[in-house]
This record gives structure tokens, C-alpha cells and sequence, in this order.
């Protein structure tokens, strides 16, 4: 056989042309897919007032979101509650039942952490209407006196009407546990008494400090004309008043917890409830993403531990804000000696994977998982207006659900498990169970040291003075005397 060297040098090259045509090609669908997302029309008013805009001719309904981004991190202590109150002052009942009544739409509105968001959505011939509201809402908020005994008096009610259950009870005092006093150790709804304590005078304080253009998104995805649109935003949001200054969101950050298991009694509760957590990253940290693959990979391990927690309301996560965030593991347990070795097990993972890293199997689910999930939440409109909001408030691409799924998507066992390490090593961990304080007390102080909420640690009792007796007169103190 004669076969010439040319045409041996061209054989033995074929792969690489093909390898490297491959990489071109996955870079070229890649960058097409992030082109072939839909992308607003990108404005902002004179005072500050960012609009994005992605209008869709004959779409008969409208979405319009506004976010103010500052949230309950910043109510005023021992007030928590004061964001999401001022928040109840957007939209009276009135209000409320004109646009689901009168107008078939709905107007929603909830307070995180980081944000406050304002959602209308309706019928397109129904804009300039839902478009008002949402003025009224952020430019005109109600706080006259008789409008703020109302609102608070309304709030204070639900929550006394709430009732925990164990679960919740779980998840806030592991995170009171594990934050303290720092915002997220807080509840953003508040508690009656919290809440009770908010005076007029602080809903104007927020009010005048970050209602305010320049600190707020718009957003508007459905049937519109957006010349038509921006002359009417000008006209109506053009006068808003722009802020002087920024309230800048850095707080002291909190002491480490107490790792000892926090026990609470539940009298009459049939399950036992665990929680146990570190403090996560923040939203805009390049492992963010990373960090929720994470959480599926300890899920998996934990249930392959324990396979019991397969048939009970068990869940890993990791949340992430502004300032931090949160990795938390639960579940509900059948008695207390579950709810022991769960914590046993959960810590077991936690450790393992400060050091070994997670199998290709593991990291591929995991990838699956996240991106499925992230996938799902920004699959509509409103995750659309979601994700853009999102870039808006934490200022990076990098925390938007889209580019965090396809962070996710690239993740490699290396990366989950320094990830594990950066959590895991050193870190102190809170733990709470709620059940059966005795039981719960006797079965975890098998596998660790324990608290028992309410009950104060034994002290000695002091020992008194010793006293001279009374039918004694004291001595005087010998004095010496020169020769």
C-alpha cells in the first residue's frame, strides 16, 4: 500500500479540525442562545427611574413590576416587620378589589430581605389603569394617621392569628440561632410585638429614605406601544423627587452561634422538627450557583445515610441575599431519636465533604437538578421580569437566574467541593430541634451538647459572708508602736 506523507499528515489531523470545529460550534450555540433570549428595550428617566420594556404586539394582557431594592434588612431594631408594614400602605382594600373585581387582573406585593416588589398584571386595554395604581402605590403612599392605625392594626392581627406551625417554628430559630440580630436572623413579616412597637413616624422615615426613583425598577412585558409608554412614564413619574443620598445596605456582621442543639418545646406536636445550618454567600458570589449544586449533592448523601428521610418532609438548600445567605438542612421526623440521628448524619455529610470531593454521578445530578429548577423559574414572563429585576438590584449579570443556571450547568466535582470547603471548614453550625423537650434532650445528648430553650443553666449558688456575731464586739487591729 503507498500512501503519500501529505496525505498521512492530513489523516492524523482530521481529528483535531474536528475537535476544535466542535468547540467553535458549541461556542456559536452558546452565544446563540444567550442572543436568542428575549431582551428589554433599556430606559431611564431623568430622576433616576430605570425601565425595562420588552413589548409583544397582540398580547392582549400586561405585566407590570416595580421593585424598590431595599427590603426588611433594613427595618429599625427591635421593629421588625417595618419594611413589609410600609409595603400593606401601597395598596388599600379598595385598591386591591378594583383591579381583581372591576378590572379581572391582580396586584401583588411582598417584601424579601433585599426588596420590595410590586406586581399588576391585567389587560393590555387596561394599562394606563394598572400603570396609575402603580404610581399611586410608590409616589403617593398612604400614611395619614387614620391609614397607618389601620394598616399596622391589620398586621398585627394576622400574625397573632397565625399560628406557627413546628416546621416554622424550626426555620425561624435556626435562623435567629445562626444570625442573631443581623437582619437575616430576623422575621421580615415581623411579629405582633415587633410590629406593635412601629410608630407612624417610622413608615415616613422609611418612606422619605428609599421610596425614591433612583432606587427602584420598572418593568413592563405585554401588548403596548413603548413610544406611546415612555411619553406616558414621563408625565407620570417624571416628577417624582430623585434621593440626595444612598442608605448603603453594610451592617455589623453577627457574632459565630452557639453550636449546641437549641431544643424547643412543642407540647402536642406529633414529629419532631430539625434544622441545621451555616451561613451561606451572597447573591452575587461566583460560587453562588454552585453553592445550590452543592445542596443537592449533600440532599443525596444525607438520604443515602438515612434512607428513612426519603419518606419524610426532608430538604437541603441554600439561599442566598444581598449580604449573605444561608445553607440549611430539615426535616420531619416520626420521634426524637430520628431527629438525634439525623443532626448525627447531617453533620457526617458535612464534614466528608470538606475534603472528598463529590463523585462525576453526584456533580451531574446535581447540575440537572439546579438548571431544571433555575429553568423553570424563568421560564415565563414574570421570570423574565424576575431575572432583569434581579440584575438591577444586585447589580451583577452573574446573580440573575439564567447566568447562575448556566454557571450551574458547567460545574465540575472540583468545583462543588471547594465550594464544600469554603462553607463547611471551620464554620460554626446551629442546630434546632422542636418536639418533645425531654425526649429531644435525652436522645441528642447522645450525639452532642444541648440547650433547652427557656431553661436557664444551673449556677452555683454564692456563698455568703462570713458575719461576726453579734454578742461578740470585733477587735481592733493591733497597731505597733516605735520603742
Amino acid at each position: 500500500m503507498n500512501s503519500s506523507p501529505s496525505r498521512t499528515r492530513r489523516t492524523r489531523g482530521l481529528p483535531l479540525k474536528v475537535l476544535l470545529a466542535t468547540i467553535l460550534l458549541g461556542t456559536g450555540l452558546v452565544a446563540a442562545a444567550r442572543q436568542s433570549a428575549p431582551q428589554p428595550q433599556r430606559e431611564q428617566l431623568l430622576n433616576g427611574l430605570r425601565v425595562l420594556m420588552l413589548s409583544r404586539p397582540g398580547d392582549q394582557s400586561v405585566l407590570i413590576k416595580l421593585r424598590v431594592h431595599s427590603g426588611a434588612a433594613f427595618d429599625l431594631a427591635n421593629k421588625e416587620g417595618l419594611m413589609a408594614t410600609l409595603a400593606d400602605a401601597m395598596f388599600d382594600k379598595q385598591a386591591r378589589d378594583y383591579v381583581s373585581d372591576e378590572l379581572g387582573g391582580r396586584v401583588e406585593v411582598t417584601t424579601g430581605y433585599d426588596a420590595i416588589n410590586i406586581a399588576l398584571a391585567g389587560k393590555a386595554s387596561d394599562f394606563d389603569r394598572l400603570l396609575e395604581l402603580a404610581r399611586n402605590a410608590v409616589m403617593n403612599t398612604q400614611l395619614t394617621p387614620e391609614a397607618f392605625e389601620r394598616v399596622r392594626a391589620a398586621r398585627v392581627k394576622a400574625l397573632r392569628e397565625a399560628t406557627p406551625a413546628p416546621a416554622e417554628t424550626a426555620d425561624r430559630a435556626v435562623a435567629a440561632r445562626l444570625f442573631g440580630t443581623y437582619p437575616y436572623g430576623r422575621l421580615v413579616a415581623g411579629s405582633p410585638d415587633s410590629v406593635g412597637r412601629i410608630e407612624r413616624t417610622d413608615l415616613l422615615l422609611m418612606r422619605e429614605r428609599f421610596l425614591h426613583p433612583d432606587n427602584t425598577t420598572l418593568v413592563i412585558v405585554g401588548g403596548f406601544d413603548p413610544k406611546r409608554v415612555m411619553r406616558t412614564l414621563r408625565e407620570s413619574f417624571g416628577g417624582w423627587t430623585k434621593s440626595d443620598r444612598a442608605i448603603p445596605s453594610t451592617f455589623r456582621q453577627p457574632d459565630p452561634p452557639d453550636e449546641r442543639t437549641l431544643v424547643i418545646n412543642q407540647p402536642g406536636a406529633s414529629t419532631s422538627e430539625v434544622r441545621l445550618a451555616v451561613r451561606g454567600l451572597p447573591r452575587t458570589d461566583k460560587d453562588a450557583a454552585a453553592a445550590q449544586a452543592l445542596a443537592s449533592v449533600v440532599r443525596e448523601r444525607w438520604f443515602a445515610a438515612m434512607p428513612e428521610l426519603k419518606d419524610r418532609a426532608a430538604f437541603v438548600r441554600h439561599d442566598a441575599n444581598r449580604g449573605g445567605g444561608l445553607f440549611h438542612m430539615g426535616a420531619s421526623l416520626r420521634s426524637p431519636a430520628e431527629a438525634a440521628k439525623a443532626l448525627e448524619s447531617a453533620r457526617a455529610v458535612l464534614r466528608d465533604l470538606q475534603t472528598n470531593t463529590p463523585t462525576a454521578a453526584e456533580t451531574e445530578n446535581a447540575r440537572r437538578a439546579v438548571t431544571a429548577s433555575l429553568g423553570q423559574s424563568a421560564a415565563d414572563a414574570e421570570g423574565m421580569a424576575n431575572s432583569w429585576l434581579d440584575e438591577q438590584t444586585y447589580n451583577s449579570l452573574a446573580a440573575t437566574v439564567p447566568e447562575m443556571a448556566r454557571t450551574a450547568a458547567s460545574l465540575t466535582p472540583a468545583d462543588v467541593q471547594r465550594v464544600a470547603a469554603r462553607l463547611f471548614t471551620h464554620a460554626p453550625v446551629a442546630s434546632v430541634a422542636v418536639g418533645d423537650a425531654a425526649q429531644l434532650r435525652t436522645e441528642i445528648a447522645r450525639v452532642g451538647a444541648v440547650e433547652v430553650f427557656g431553661e436557664a443553666a444551673a449556677r452555683p449558688e454564692p456563698k455568703p459572708a462570713p458575719q461576726t456575731p453579734p454578742n461578740k464586739p470585733q477587735q481592733p487591729a493591733l497597731q505597733l508602736k516605735r520603742p
